[in-house]
């Protein structure tokens, strides 16, 4: 009889901790917000929390492949609406990744006025059904930023702005509370702790000055030649390569800006594409449309060191995919098609310009 307790108890233990291998136990994350998302290998998403200072490792379970169907979803906002049992005008959708284990779409919400209250929706790629995913009771892991920066009379501290996952680790821009505030993280995952991060410089030739306080609003881990690099945009827009072998804890770093892309604009999502053999960044704006940046003279491009006036671009170029307008979240579906929600609120896939 002994024997058959302690073997229940031993189940019991282990069903209470999940995927042990990355850390994860369940429970009930503590999110008071959700600014970034990206995932990681085995369904698992990361959910940035700028108001809360921590990142969140989900584990969503959803590694079935759904599928190649291309997904169409009109007016989704009303859908979610629905499936949070809120009104249409709660609704503000934060971010929006599809789960490259299964090819479904996820979605980072906040629901009600003010600083609502952060919810995830998952979009069914098989038929475009919305759902709302529990965070009760879900194995999770929690890792804390150390030094973020605090709130100002502007709105909430700008503390995670966009992530990546690349080789184990999760790269994290955002602001931190240091002098350089300007800041990219790596934390490996399974998370441990999170250091105070890398500092970074650069020039800003629309704004003729070097920064340092102002945060990268999107980025793409990106091979150049041999050497992994993060491609990131900020606004006004500068486009920057900042090699991942400079980022070190307490260390500050000077990101090369190899393109000025037009300012009075914010740059709100970009990925990376190859067609007809040739690799592309796809970079959505608010002001200036979907911009396709052929990469093939990323390792090669001058770095911008003086003042680029008047609005003009500068460095490597882009074109402009005119029939694409008032895009405001990005995602690759696969390698032939993007997915892109529209400020009306229709989700649509679109071929690959």
């Amino acid at each position: 009889m002994r024997t058959k307790l302690l073997v229940a108890a031993l189940l019991l233990a282990s069903a209470a901790v999940s995927r042990a291998d990355d850390g994860l136990t369940k429970g009930n994350p503590d999110m008071k917000s959700i600014t970034s998302m990206t995932f990681g290998p085995k369904g698992i998403l990361f959910v940035g929390d700028s108001a809360g200072a921590a990142i969140f490792a989900i584990d969503t379970g959803d590694t079935k492949p759904a599928g190649q169907k291309e997904l169409n979803v009109e007016k989704l906002n009303s859908k979610i609406a629905a499936a949070l049992g809120v009104t249409e005008k709660d609704v503000r959708i934060t971010d929006m990744k599809v789960n490259p284990a299964s090819g479904n779409v996820y979605l980072g919400v906040i629901r009600g006025a003010g600083a609502g209250t952060p919810a995830i929706v998952k979009i069914a790629r098989a038929d475009g059904a919305v759902s709302a995913v529990s965070l009760k009771d879900i194995p999770f892991a929690k890792v804390t930023i150390p030094n973020p920066a605090k709130a100002t009379a502007k709105g909430p501290p700008a503390v995670i702005t966009n992530m990546a996952f690349l080789n184990d680790k999760l790269y994290v821009a955002g602001l931190s509370s240091e002098e350089f505030a300007s800041t990219l993280r790596v934390i490996p995952f399974p998370f441990k702790e999170a250091d105070k991060g890398t500092a970074i410089e650069i020039y800003h030739g629309a704004h003729g000055a070097v920064e340092t306080r102002a945060p990268i609003r999107t980025f793409v881990p990106y091979k150049v030649g041999k050497e992994d690099n993060i491609m990131a945009a900020y606004t006004c827009t500068p486009l920057v390569k900042i090699p991942v072998s400079e980022l070190k804890p307490g260390v500050k770093v000077k990101g090369t800006t190899i393109a000025e892309l037009g300012n009075r604009n914010n740059p709100l999502d970009m990925i990376v594409y190859t067609k007809d053999g040739k690799d592309y960044l796809l970079v959505i704006n608010t002001s200036r449309g979907v911009m396709k940046i052929p990469t093939n003279d990323f390792g090669t491009a001058a770095a911008i060191t003086k003042p680029v006036g008047g609005g003009a671009t500068a460095g490597v170029k882009y074109e402009s995919i005119k029939e694409v307008t008032d895009a405001v979240q990005l995602d690759k579906l696969n390698d032939t098609n993007a997915l892109i929600l529209f400020k009306n609120g229709d989700l649509k896939t679109i071929p690959m310009p």
